[in-house]
């Protein structure tokens, strides 16, 4: 049974995170609204133990929202999906609070290893369109994680991970999901990697031509003195013929 304080809570999140939305009735028709609710149904099943109701539960739910969550991931408060569809939370997965996820994000593992094999996810996360955080380890709370990255290690808290595989960009962005959610402004490591290639090419590039300079003055320098010294020969030899030298 759906309580008042189930759809209120949804209701503030859902506002909270997605400005399209535009009156409290549409919070009804949102996927992760139903994706939840079935959750947290299904979830209370599997706690008693209940695992194949726990699991037709869940999967009646994935047919009709296209998010698939095992109903033996633990999740916190405040939990949204943003659109959602291609959506997957494995089994012994846990997320905190406040945590937000784009479409087609996986939170699963990397093999068939028994026990804990899924990620546990802390407190204020986003995850982007896309991502895929695989295996058993913690991503930290206040981490952001781009669009299409593939997470396979732990992330430390106040993060931003981008890329194939997820690398660490920033550090101490304590900025929450619900306060910021632009997940498009994020650092671009590969654009930084070859910004620095450019400036120490140009920086060598000077370096080089400085060379270059000095050593054509030394150049010059040493054939003046050549030069200077041929004319004195030329000079002394002239006149040792002429017999001024005697």
């Amino acid at each position: 049974m759906i309580t008042m304080r189930y759809i209120k809570e949804q209701i503030r999140v859902i506002r909270e995170h997605d400005p399209a939305i535009h009156s409290d009735w549409e919070a009804l028709l949102y996927p992760s609204f139903w994706a939840v609710y079935y959750y947290r149904k299904a979830h209370e099943h599997y706690l008693k133990g209940h695992f194949f109701r726990a699991r037709w539960i869940s999967q009646r739910a994935a047919r009709k929202t296209g998010i698939e969550i095992h109903p033996g991931a633990k999740i916190g408060k405040n939990f949204f999906i943003d659109h959602g569809t291609g959506v997957i939370i494995g089994e012994t997965a846990e997320i905190g609070d406040n945590v937000l996820l784009y479409q087609g994000v996986t939170l699963g593992g990397t093999g068939k290893e028994k026990g804990k094999r899924h990620p546990t996810i802390g407190n204020n996360v986003m995850i982007s369109a896309g991502a895929k955080v695989l295996g058993s380890f913690t991503i930290g709370n206040n981490v952001k994680v781009g669009a299409g990255s593939v997470v396979l290690e732990s992330i430390p808290d106040n993060c931003t991970v981008v890329g194939v595989p997820g690398r660490v960009v920033r550090r101490h962005n304590a900025e929450i999901p619900s306060e910021n959610i632009d997940h498009t402004d994020l650092p671009d490591p590969v654009r930084e990697d070859i910004d620095s290639l450019k400036e120490a090419n140009a920086n060598l590039t000077n370096h080089i031509l400085k060379l270059e300079e000095e050593l054509r003055f030394m150049k010059n320098e040493i054939t003046g003195k050549s030069e200077s010294n041929r004319m004195e020969m030329d000079r002394a030899v002239t006149e040792g013929m002429n017999g001024e030298g005697i």
